[in-house]
């Protein structure tokens, strides 16, 4: 029996191509750089795969969704998030998306524990006088930042990243705070503060870290408004979506000092970035690192092969189908 074929919209990590490799007919791309909308098509017409292996960024918007073979009947994306694709138009042609959670939440927060740390001791700053050989000696009031002991970290979005987050939070001395929805139970709460009002969890915290999904609904949900808000001198960290950050009202509370500093990991978008950051210095910024370790890609990778081989080698539901 001849394997299915599973186009690969990307270079994956060795250990998830050779498992894609023992499985399948691969058809990888030639470059590891996204593929447009009409690329991704067009090799899925010409190759007629099975199944699709694809990442966040990838263009699997309804047209390209609506251009794909009959043949198609997964996507797996190796990503958690899924606001790249289309997922009423992948339903209208009865096209599987499956992703791959609760594999990469200690990864993600250790970026925003390493934000928050970079933030708070300027060290963005710090290495960047150090290369631009402008470092004359030690001196009492240079770089000063902020200690984190004992200040009130607040996590919006307080899911298993936020709750991993919090875990390393509480070893610097930090107060936790957060905002959901609804309150979690104690025994995933440990102790942090819930607030169920913006107003009041913003003005509460000296740190923000911010966890929650894009889309629509949370479009520039950090803006002027939520950003006076915060304690003159808070920090802000992200590493959910770029789009819930608005760059413009960003980048003036960091000029004005109503921020102290900021750390992002994520951007709307990336790969472009607000040409605002470039030159704001009490900025650190991370190229998607969150999930970036070896550890967890192949974790990534193995989760969607899974979904992949529940589909397209047994015949059953995906473990984990989003659409």
């Amino acid at each position: 029996m001849s394997k299915p074929l599973l186009l690969l919209t990307r270079h994956f990590p060795t250990a998830v191509e050779a498992r894609a490799a023992r499985d399948y007919a691969t058809i990888p791309n030639a470059a590891d750089t996204p593929m447009t909308g009409e690329e991704i098509a067009a090799a899925a017409a010409h190759t007629q795969p099975a199944g699709i292996l694809c990442a966040a960024g990838d263009a699997f918007n309804a047209t390209t969704i609506q251009a794909l073979p009959e043949s198609v009947k997964i996507i797996a994306t190796f990503s958690v998030g899924t606001d790249h694709i289309d997922l009423q138009a992948a339903a209208s042609r009865g096209i599987l998306v499956a992703n791959t959670p609760d594999v990469l939440s200690v990864a993600t927060a250790e970026i925003a524990m390493l934000l928050i740390l970079s933030a708070a001791r300027r060290g963005g700053e710090a290495e960047r006088m150090l290369r631009a050989r402008e470092w004359a000696g030690w001196a009492p009031t240079q770089l000063m930042g902020v200690t984190l002991e004992n200040k009130k970290l607040g996590i919006l979005g307080m899911g298993r990243i936020g709750q991993a987050l919090a875990k390393m939070a509480r070893g610097f001395g930090m107060e936790i705070h957060y905002r959901n929805r609804n309150p979690l139970p104690e025994s995933e709460a440990q102790g942090a503060i819930y607030h169920a009002d913006d107003t009041a969890f913003l003005g509460a915290i000296d740190v923000l870290s911010m966890h929650i999904p894009g889309g629509a609904a949370t479009r520039h949900w950090l803006d002027a408004r939520r950003i006076a808000q915060l304690r003159p001198g808070s920090i802000v960290v992200n590493t959910g979506r770029g789009s819930t950050v608005d760059d413009v009202a960003l980048c003036a509370a960091l000029a004005s000092g109503h921020l102290r500093a900021a750390g992002l990991d994520v951007f709307d978008g990336e790969p472009r970035i607000h040409e605002g950051y470039y030159t704001t210095p009490s900025l650190v910024l991370l190229p998607h690192l969150g999930s970036a370790t070896v550890e967890t890609r192949d974790a990534m990778g193995f989760r969607a092969l899974d979904n992949l081989d529940a589909v397209l080698l047994r015949g059953e539901a995906p473990p984990h189908r989003v659409g």
